[in-house]
């Protein structure tokens, strides 16, 4: 006969191995399984994007370029497009792949909770712009739908997100733009920016680095086949024409007002007093709404208190409290000068 100590003690180790893979909800393989069911409804979701995508920009679609897109393999690929048909999301001929209604309804609800979440981003948060993109990547799959109309009415409804994409209504809806390029400007001729696309994202960060955002007026100065010159904000900047068709634009309608004349905070002289006219479009989210905090808003009477010796910050004297301000924010906050008559 066993020792019984020893076979309690393998039955407990057994117990204990089988609890560990099964328990419901927190074993192993639950956890595997969830892991795997979120694994493949993210590659579904993304690859109703990639085909939404593709039939908005006239593209045909295929399974090579949808593995590409994903970055997995052609087998995998075609794995997804199976499960895409099965739940009669596309429908496929002669090897081209298009959505079908209830398709195209999913990828819109995908679509809408990642530019709703970039807003969100934007407008809410501190987070770099770089990033905007790749954090609502992953949001998208996990928002609810409930959640994200409650986010949009949070927000006020929006209807661009902050790259100026933009962003389907609740109903799968989504507003058409008829936009230009900037590269399709000539001189002298001025225009809002109303798009930026986030993708390459080496385009996209050297239009950052620019301080470029949709809303900002922009006049071109110069355009020839190396460079494109224009004004935006009352500073000078510079992009080749392969980045420039990444910024989608409007052209000043007649009854527009043309904003001219900027001159930032940093100007001001010492015994000068001004008057606030707007922050630049590139100071968002928390920053922005901390400025505004401060009583820094169109109007606001704005005059120097205290220099420090370096010369940053500078103290401000604002709506009759003094604010001290790094030489970086007051370079966003616009104003004109007062009569001292």
């Amino acid at each position: 006969m066993g020792d019984p100590i020893l076979a309690l003690m393998i039955g407990s180790a057994i117990l204990v191995i089988f609890t560990f893979l099964f328990f419901p909800s927190k074993g192993f393989y639950f956890r595997w399984k969830k892991s795997k069911n979120i694994s493949e409804k993210v590659l579904i979701e993304d690859a109703l994007k990639y085909i939404y995508d593709c039939e908005y920009k006239n593209i045909n679609c295929t399974v090579q370029s949808i593995a590409g897109n994903l970055e997995i393999s052609s087998n995998n690929a075609l794995d997804v497009v199976k499960s895409l048909q099965s739940h009669k999301l596309i429908t496929s001929s002669e090897r081209l792949i298009n959505l079908t209604e209830h398709g195209r309804s999913y990828a819109l609800k995908v679509i809408r909770i990642h530019r709703l979440w970039e807003k969100y981003l934007a407008d809410e948060t501190g987070v770099n712009p770089a990033d905007w993109h790749d954090e609502a990547e992953s949001k998208e799959h996990e928002l609810t739908e409930e959640r994200a109309n409650e986010l949009a009415v949070q927000m006020g409804n929006p209807i661009k997100d902050p790259h100026g994409d933009p962003i389907p209504n609740r109903k799968g809806e989504i507003p058409q733009f008829e936009d230009l390029h900037l590269n399709s400007l000539k001189a002298n001729e001025i225009a809002t920016i109303t798009h930026i696309e986030d993708e390459p994202s080496s385009a996209y960060s050297q239009i950052l680095a620019l301080g470029l955002n949709p809303g900002m007026q922009i006049k071109v100065i110069q355009v020839s086949s190396e460079k494109i010159v224009f004004e935006a904000e009352g500073d000078e900047k510079v992009l080749a024409p392969v980045f420039a068709s990444n910024i989608s634009i409007r052209k000043i309608r007649k009854d527009e007002k043309i904003q001219e004349n900027f001159r930032n905070l940093l100007s001001l002289s010492k015994n000068e007093k001004a008057r606030v006219i707007g922050i630049s479009r590139s100071c968002r989210g928390l920053q922005r709404r901390r400025l505004m905090d401060l009583g820094i808003v169109p109007g606001a009477r704005v005059s120097i208190a205290i220099k420090s010796p370096s010369g940053n910050p500078t103290a401000y004297n604002i709506r009759g409290a003094s604010i001290a301000l790094r030489n970086d924010q007051a370079s966003q906050i616009f104003i004109e000068g007062i009569s001292q008559n």
